[in-house]
């Protein structure tokens, strides 16, 4: 197999073939995918044998991990969006946040919620709110996506017990409470300045792709209907995040454990999602006209092609993976002088953009960094959250995220790449200068 700079050319000139397909030649973005994994793993020498199995185990294992998700989450979000649970939970944050504010306030929500949900899950379970807000405020839905969108991956990367931070926590042994308060010093700015003001910044500079589906989504749901309350919208949107999370509490709180078994099993992402969607379809039903055929068609419709480009951007990232271009990213970053925070971001951000997956970046980079925090001279915190900042940005198609992120927030790939792309990137490095600024402060801060 090639190794070696060749490793990171091939990488560039995958990710050009990538684009050109998909915004040239308007090749669908699934069958894009899945021609440049197949084409990459032959171009690095990949044996012939392996070359199959690798593109679709990828695509399996991503599947694996979002595929029932994603179909659940369409139908959950179908039901709460036909019932007028959004347009309710919507006002309330308009009511808390102010039409101008709603923006930071749907931001600061994800980064709340993907404490304890996985940024996938909690993304398509709060992707129905952002029509609605921007049908009632007149701020442009690629406003509220990428406030949405940085917000929950800045907190899926930056505060435990997410699993990245957790192993991130342990493998520089920082002590885990502390690291969970530093990380969301760090994650409110990040929100703030990635997700609020450049979300509001390329708002009026990008027109979205979907804007005309608002005014249609409306229009739907103007039939006569029993009204559904406010406290009843929320019941129903917080009910799979009360689940999850009681799965984190009851491992932190009863460790091995009957209960932790069983609110292991309840809380799992699935689980929790699938329990949420049969309450839906019970308790919402007084609230819906449409037929629940009808429902499920719809929502079906959308899960397919979601899945599959999801999938392709897993397979994608596995050839990537396989090809070894992490490895050898790390090895050649090493001989460089460079200040150990800055390198330790540098390290996560590289990982993140050539192997697409955020947890393999911070699990990767605090794996080697973690052991040598004692020669190195530094905090373990500030080491740890320093690695946690460089996995939030940089998120191109090799990751599945951004395809969530893209079909769900109905983006074409070029917004994509200029809303969620860029302002996880911009997020990053606010994040990683709270942390420079919490090391003015070392041996005044307790752990730092």
């Amino acid at each position: 197999m090639v190794t070696g700079p060749m490793l990171i050319v091939i990488f560039l000139l995958a990710l050009a073939a990538l684009f050109f397909l998909i915004l040239k030649l308007k090749v669908e973005p699934f069958l894009s995918l899945i021609l440049v994994a197949f084409a990459t793993a032959l171009v690095i020498g990949m044996p012939l044998k392996d070359v199959s199995s690798t593109v679709t185990t990828g695509f399996g294992n991503t599947l694996a991990g979002v595929g029932i998700l994603i179909g659940l989450g369409v139908i959950f979000g179908q039901f709460l969006a036909a019932s007028g649970a959004v347009e309710k939970i919507a006002q309330a944050v308009l009511k808390a946040f102010g039409p101008k504010g709603s923006p930071a306030g749907l931001g600061l929500t994800g980064t709340i919620v993907s404490i304890p949900v996985f940024f996938d899950a909690a993304f398509v379970i709060l992707s129905g709110l952002i029509k609605s807000l921007a049908t009632k405020t007149g701020i442009a839905v690629m406003s509220f996506t990428t406030a949405l969108g940085i917000g929950l991956i800045v907190s899926h990367n930056m505060v435990a017990p997410t699993p990245g931070p957790l192993v991130v926590a342990e493998n520089t042994g920082s002590d885990l409470g502390l690291f969970i308060l530093y990380g969301i010093l760090c994650a409110i700015p990040a929100t703030l300045v990635g997700g609020y003001l450049y979300g509001m910044y390329i708002g009026k500079r990008l027109k979205h792709s979907g804007e005309i589906h608002v005014e249609e989504a409306s229009s739907e749901q103007a039939k006569p209907r029993k009204e559904i309350s406010t406290g009843l919208s929320f019941a129903m949107l917080c009910l799979p995040i009360v689940l999850i999370l009681l799965n984190t509490i009851s491992k932190l709180a009863f460790p091995d454990t009957t209960i932790s078994a069983l609110f292991g099993f309840i809380g799992d992402k699935n689980v929790a999602l699938l329990i949420s969607t049969i309450v839906a379809i019970i308790v919402l039903r007084p609230y819906i006209t449409a037929e629940n055929s009808k429902l499920y068609a719809e929502a079906i419709n959308s899960a397919g092609i979601i899945m599959l480009i999801t999938g392709a951007g897993g397979a994608f990232g596995a050839v990537i993976n396989k090809s070894g271009i992490g490895d050898y990213l790390i090895a050649t970053m090493q001989d460089l002088s460079i200040p150990i925070l800055l390198l330790a971001f540098i390290f996560s951000q590289i990982l993140r953009a050539s192997l697409g997956s955020a947890t393999v970046a911070l699990v990767t980079t605090s794996s080697i960094l973690g052991p040598m925090i004692g020669d190195l001279g530094v905090s373990p915190i500030l080491l740890g959250l320093a690695i946690c900042a460089g996995g939030i940005g940089l998120s191109l198609p090799n990751d599945s995220g951004f395809w969530v992120v893209s079909r769900f927030g109905n983006l074409t790939v070029t917004q994509t790449l200029k809303a969620w792309t860029l302002g996880g990137f911009i997020a990053g490095l606010t994040a990683l200068a709270t942390v420079f600024a919490l090391s003015l402060f070392s041996g005044i801060l307790p752990g730092i």
